[in-house]
């Protein structure tokens, strides 16, 4: 069984923390007893008492998160210390390499965040095995892979109201990549792989968990972590294991990194990864050229179909982005693959794609001598903008302004992991990871101050949960039906 917070020391506990009980304050239910302080009048609403994950007014709710950040002043402080060594971790997880199929390195660096949130939190550790998938290769081949495994960690799993954290483990560099280290551009920015995107970001979990099982709210509810390693080739193995754990939390939090210092994303697009492979028949290019079939060409009569569905329907983005086709310039191509994405914004617009591509995919089987076979599909649902998820992003709003930060939450058609657990019913915020850019490319960085900053918001963010000033049970059950 997993001490509390309260009566454990933990590995690696500064002293300035061991005497947490005079610090911290008032427990989480005399918090929740303060008086309205604007109304006038001693309010009594217990725990719990939001609506819809709005903040409810002040005359109205115990505590305001201005009032509860008050009480978790040891803990930020806990964070500031806390973060400065955890500039060191961050050098070393980014020098693992841990591409979406480097096995190995995705192995190694599992070990490392296992031991950093066992040693800060205390949490038990699991593995969830993952099913193999099958991949296209370039060569029109479908090979069964077996991808990385999930890691799991639970905080007092008995409880029902719960936390769902969420991370990803795999960068989009692979082992042959040469962007392999770590590079200071300045005092507060550094360069290197998956520093932002998202090692930095599960740093900012790991801050946060350490900070919250230390804090008066540690008892008041469980979570549980989820870190997978093939969210940067669309999640094909672990999404489908998203669900089960998304019905057992009230609340999502998914550490992407910011837009920007200011923006994290609000409503996302649905995408699509789809793989065709075109078959038509060999033929010698010069005595036989007639009873070739050419994949090619017929290839290139898909992706310009394809293309044309672009401006025919508003926020829809259709991308033929890979084509291999042909293996000498005397042979009519045998085999061609071609990969697009696709981005919708919402249910009815993904459904309209998948009828064009219907009639597409059947014209092109048509040709003479041709077969199409297509992999692949929508494996992010749309998240569209809905009042359950306003609501909670209001109340995160609200709370980074308590803390001095000015957020907003903006559009993106950018889309991960956040859009499945919305899909599975599961209000979420996605991108409470560091601030940083140029992900996916060699120039990728991080501003090292928001791992700390990033990380009080999210401390913030599931007190207020565990306080009732953010109720997205509501939001749950309307994000259900919107998915259902």
């Amino acid at each position: 069984m997993i001490r509390s917070a309260r009566n454990r020391t933990g590995a690696g506990r500064r002293a300035p923390w061991s005497g947490r009980a005079s610090a911290c304050g008032p427990s989480w239910g005399a918090l929740c007893r303060q008086p309205a302080r604007e109304a006038g009048t001693r309010s009594r609403i217990r725990p719990g008492s939001g609506t819809n994950g709005v903040v409810m007014p002040v005359s109205q709710r115990c505590a305001r998160f201005s009032d509860l950040a008050a009480h978790l002043t040891p803990q930020f402080a806990m964070i500031d210390h806390r973060a400065r060594e955890a500039r060191s971790v961050l050098r070393s997880w980014a020098r693992i390499n841990s591409g979406s199929f480097n096995l190995a390195g995705l192995e190694e660096m599992g070990r490392c965040v296992e031991d950093r949130l066992r040693e800060w939190t205390g949490a038990h550790a699991r593995r969830v095995a993952t099913k193999p998938v099958g991949i296209l290769g370039d060569d029109g081949r479908i090979e069964e892979v077996k991808l990385a495994d999930m890691l799991h960690l639970a905080w007092r799993p008995e409880r029902r109201r719960r936390i769902l954290l969420l991370g990803h483990l795999d960068t989009v560099f692979g082992p042959e990549d040469p962007f392999q280290d770590v590079r200071e551009l300045d005092e507060n920015r550094w360069n290197g792989p998956g520093v932002a995107d998202m090692k930095g970001g599960i740093l900012v979990m790991a801050l946060a968990l350490a900070a919250f099982v230390d804090s008066p709210f540690a008892d008041a509810i469980g979570w549980d972590v989820l870190l997978n390693g093939d969210e940067e080739i669309g999640s094909p193995a672990s999404a489908p294991l998203f669900a089960d754990f998304a019905q057992r939390a009230r609340l999502g939090l998914v550490f992407e990194p910011a837009l920007d210092a200011h923006r994290l994303a609000g409503a996302r697009k649905g995408s699509a990864n789809i793989h065709y492979r075109i078959t038509g028949r060999s033929a010698h290019a010069g005595r036989e050229f007639e009873k070739g079939r050419n994949a090619l060409v017929a290839a290139a009569d898909l992706a310009l179909r394809l293309d044309g569905l672009n401006g025919r329907r508003a926020g829809v983005t259709v991308n033929p982005a890979v084509l291999h086709a042909g293996e000498a310039l005397n042979r009519v191509p045998e085999r061609a693959v071609l990969r697009v994405n696709i981005r919708v914004p919402d249910a009815e617009a993904q459904a309209w794609v998948e009828d064009e591509l219907a009639a597409i995919e059947r014209a092109i089987a048509a040709r003479d001598g041709i077969a199409l076979k297509r992999l692949g599909g929508f494996h992010r649902p749309p998240k569209p903008s809905a009042p359950p998820l306003e609501n909670l992003f209001a109340a995160v709003t609200e709370a980074g302004r308590a803390l001095g930060l000015d957020l907003a939450f903006v559009p993106t058609g950018g889309c991960c992991d956040g859009n499945n657990l919305w899909a599975a019913g599961l209000p979420n915020v996605d991108t409470l990871g560091v601030v940083g850019g140029a992900i996916h490319s060699d120039e990728e960085w991080i501003h090292l101050p928001s791992l700390a900053e990033r990380a009080k918001l999210t401390l913030l963010i599931m007190a207020g949960f565990a306080t009732g000033l953010i109720d997205p049970q509501a939001g749950r059950r309307a994000a259900a039906g919107a998915a259902g």
